[in-house]
């Protein structure tokens, strides 16, 4: 079972007490499904998932809020996949249902709330949180598309639509706001879960991170010693260290001696002891006093 399949399970066990969030879950439903609903009622009213417990719960809300028994059935949809239909034939039940889902009022969190879940449940998706962070509902056509964006902004949620084929698909990436969306349609037990997977992602991306960031500071600090070294070495070569300015001598010995010490443990060892500073002062020195050489290809000067 997917994870999607999971958070879906928990959410249709959710039905909600106040008869306008059963109306406006309802109403979702048939809009993300692509429901054909005729005002009229002449045409079957057509609910179709390719998941049993979304349709099981769309039957229990039909219940809830028509007195209508519905019963579902099995059926093979157009990639091959098994597909739930909840099917609607006699006329006045379905204006009745039509009128209330075309009438449906999203003005209230509680109903958006609902709103958002009976999307999800008929036309989402959700990455399982320990490999990526990406939710999606897919609709038929732009305006429904805008009008869950607009839907979740009122909640404070970010999304965007991108388009995909003949679709236009509702997608949010936030950790964050997958949070808040999944809290927000009643799924707590997922959102626990979901919480805890992304706190452990957060620990190990920080400790990624300080470890990444020491070693970069280790590879600086060895680089810049084997630099150091090497300038050092090709001054005792040419001019040797007797022609160094005073300090600047016993740095360059000290140095080659001590080739893995930090600088705080190279100015201890100074007579008399100078601090980090210092020690980068002289080492920073020798470092030009090398690149002259360099420059004068080996010639020697007194400095």
């Amino acid at each position: 079972m997917s994870y999607s399949s999971d958070v879906k399970k928990e959410l249709c066990r959710q039905i909600d007490g106040a008869r306008h969030c059963q109306i406006a879950e309802l109403s979702a439903m048939l809009l993300y499904s692509g429901a054909e609903m005729d005002p009229a009622g002449q045409e079957p009213l057509v609910f179709a998932t390719e998941n049993e417990q979304t349709a099981a719960k769309y039957e229990i809300l039909l219940k809830k809020l028509f007195h209508l028994e519905a019963g579902r059935r099995a059926d093979r949809g157009r990639r091959g996949r098994q597909t739930w239909l909840v099917t609607v034939t006699e006329p006045e039940e379905i204006r009745r249902i039509v009128q209330a889902a075309d009438g449906a009022i999203v003005q209230k969190d509680c109903c958006r709330r609902a709103f958002l879940r009976g999307a999800f449940l008929t036309a989402g998706s959700i990455s399982d949180p320990s490999r990526s962070y990406h939710c999606e509902i897919v609709c038929s056509e732009e305006q429904p598309a805008a009008q869950l964006v607009a839907c979740l902004e009122d909640l404070h949620i970010r999304a965007r639509i991108i388009h995909r084929k003949q679709y236009a698909v509702v997608y949010i990436k936030e950790s964050s706001d997958l949070s808040d969306l999944i809290g927000l349609m009643g799924a707590r037990v997922t959102l626990m879960d979901f919480e805890n997977v992304r706190i452990l992602k957060e620990m190990r991306e920080n400790v990624n991170r300080k470890v990444n960031c020491e070693t970069a500071n280790i590879n600086k600090t060895v680089n810049a010693a084997v630099r150091q070294i090497e300038d050092i070495r090709l001054i005792e070569r040419t001019i040797g260290f007797r022609h160094l300015p005073n300090g600047l001598d016993e740095m360059a010995q000290i140095r080659l001696q001590y080739p893995e010490a930090t600088l705080l443990e190279l100015g201890k060892m100074l007579n008399p002891p100078v601090g980090k500073s210092g020690v980068n002062h002289r080492l920073r020195k020798l470092g030009k006093i090398a690149e002259t050489i360099r420059g004068q290809q080996g010639g020697a000067r007194e400095w």
